[in-house]
């Protein structure tokens, strides 16, 4: 079997594994990032919602197992910057309150073993890194900051105008941060498709394009493609990782490092430590606590379509706003609580994807007469909620979400609030396990290893030259897009590697 040797193998090129690469560049050491997909082509269909959303052309064609046993096409990308060639730019800072424990309708969600303090400066440098716009001081929840790196970008007027509407109503609409390379000299066309979408104009602040390709004109730094990690291998002790078994196409290979970075996502991370599973770990690896695979989360996400009749949404980017005036609850009801933003553009095809009974003609008349709005909340941990294998190597799903009630009277609230603003009538629908976009936290960090994977460094317990650095380390999922908390959590790692790099691996955090 050919064999590849470097001193840092990161697993992933989405934005955990590309922001802790983005650290490490310059600091000795042969750098070598294996991702299982290729880069994303830049074609027409990257924009066609018919191409993307109902013939699902850049969606895997693995199947996974529900809970029922019923196979299903997850909502998985597997190209170079991971799930950000998709993503909706969303690039929030979790609030203080997000890293202690909290509870929500008796049940709890855990505290972080670390504060909103220690990623502040990675927060503020993933936000330069990606290319963040925002406006500071409008949010009623902000944390301590700054200002951002680049000015908010602006409403268009359909958005402008319900950005009135709601402060009539006595809310605090913010300008949503997005990282989108938007304005003056910018590459942003104003195209109409980028929330799920790829952006053809590279104007997305995507881990490919802001992070990655800078990083491969480096000489350290090389980049292997369509290399899926099936297993991880550990030494006769099995202490530490000495080779990951990797393959491409037909063939295998081995990749020997003394450090690896594991960023495959929360949920394909996971698979591969229960993979890797051997006579030394027979329930995987980094796994003596038990919790690999478990405590799978993915927020609570409600769309809600208002429906103006006879007013047509002619919005290219409507991702411009957002309200967390109940970010820490409903008056009377702090347990029915998040965020409120704005969907990309709906349009036919995608409604038809997910409601193909309806009509051609009405799905492209509600996609033309309606504002889309995105209704989150925090999705509650529980060990039941898992990605576990077969025996026979079959990936199962057994999703089962914490705080739906809460949430659902959230959403009522919100609906009520934009029938006030003037809707004549609002629709909503669920987002389920189907479309993983949010999910987190399968290999979850603590300072216990009795009930934690990784330590608040992402180091795993059991293996002192591991780290599992993606959403799988969330110890709870907050109520916002955890893209940002990814990078910034990446850059924190990254840094401390590169600064005891020449140092043990296995030295204590």
């Amino acid at each position: 079997m050919k064999t590849i040797t470097a001193d840092i193998a990161i697993i992933g090129s989405g934005v955990g594994g590309s922001s802790v690469a983005h650290q490490l560049a310059g600091s000795g050491a042969k750098i070598l990032i294996l991702e299982r997909g290729d880069f994303l082509p830049n074609e027409p269909q990257n924009s066609d919602a018919e191409a993307v959303f109902v013939q699902s052309r850049y969606k895997t064609r693995e199947e996974w197992q529900d809970a029922k046993g019923a196979l299903y096409r997850p909502g998985q990308y597997y190209y170079v910057g991971g799930h950000t060639k998709f993503y909706g730019t969303a690039m929030f800072r979790f609030r203080p309150r997000d890293f202690v424990s909290t509870m929500i309708d008796g049940a709890a969600s855990p505290s972080w073993p670390i504060s909103y303090d220690d990623l502040a400066p990675h927060y503020a440098k993933a936000e330069r890194l990606y290319g963040v716009r925002g406006h500071s001081g409008l949010d009623p929840t902000e944390p301590p900051r700054a200002g951002f790196p680049h000015a908010a970008i602006p409403h268009e007027p359909v958005i402008a105008a319900l950005a009135d509407r709601l402060r009539g109503l006595g809310l605090h609409p913010f300008p949503m941060p997005s990282a989108v390379d938007y304005g003056p000299g910018g590459a942003c066309q104003r195209c109409g498709t980028c929330d799920a979408f790829a952006c053809r104009y590279d104007a997305k602040g995507d881990a490919d394009t802001r992070v990655l390709r800078p990083l491969l004109t480096h000489p350290d730094v090389r980049l292997e493609r369509n290399a899926e990690v099936t297993r991880l291998i550990v030494d006769d002790r099995g202490q530490r990782i000495i080779a990951a078994e990797v393959q491409r196409g037909g063939a295998m290979f081995r990749v020997e490092a003394p450090l690896f970075v594991l960023s495959a996502g929360a949920i394909n991370s996971a698979l591969i430590l229960l993979r890797s599973a051997c006579e030394a770990a027979p329930e995987g690896l980094a796994n003596r606590s038990g919790v690999v695979g478990r405590y799978l989360m993915n927020h609570h996400l409600t769309g809600m379509m208002g429906i103006s009749p006879f007013a047509t949404n002619d919005t290219k980017f409507p991702k411009t706003l957002s309200v967390n005036d109940f970010y820490h609850g409903l008056p009377g009801d702090a347990d029915a609580r998040g965020n409120v933003q704005m969907l990309g553009n709906i349009q036919g095809p995608m409604i038809r994807s997910t409601y193909p009974a309806m009509p051609r003609a009405l799905a492209n008349w509600l996609g033309r007469h309606s504002v889309d709005v995105l209704a989150m909340s925090e999705d509650l941990p529980n060990p039941d909620s898992r990605v576990r294998l077969t025996s026979g190597g079959q990936v199962v799903v057994d999703y089962r979400p914490g705080g739906t009630a809460a949430h659902d009277r959230f959403v009522r609230h919100v609906r009520g609030i934009l029938r006030r603003a003037g809707f004549a009538a609002v629709l909503r629908h669920s987002f389920g396990i189907q479309a993983p976009s949010h999910q987190c936290g399968t290999v979850r960090m603590g300072n216990d290893p009795a009930s934690s994977a990784l330590d608040g460094m992402c180091r795993a317990h059991d293996h002192p030259n591991l780290y599992v650095v993606d959403a799988g380390f969330f110890p709870s999922s907050a109520a916002l897009n955890p893209a940002l908390t990814i990078a910034a959590q990446a850059l924190r790692v990254g840094a401390h590697l590169h600064n005891t790099r020449g140092q043990d691996a296995g030295a204590a955090v």
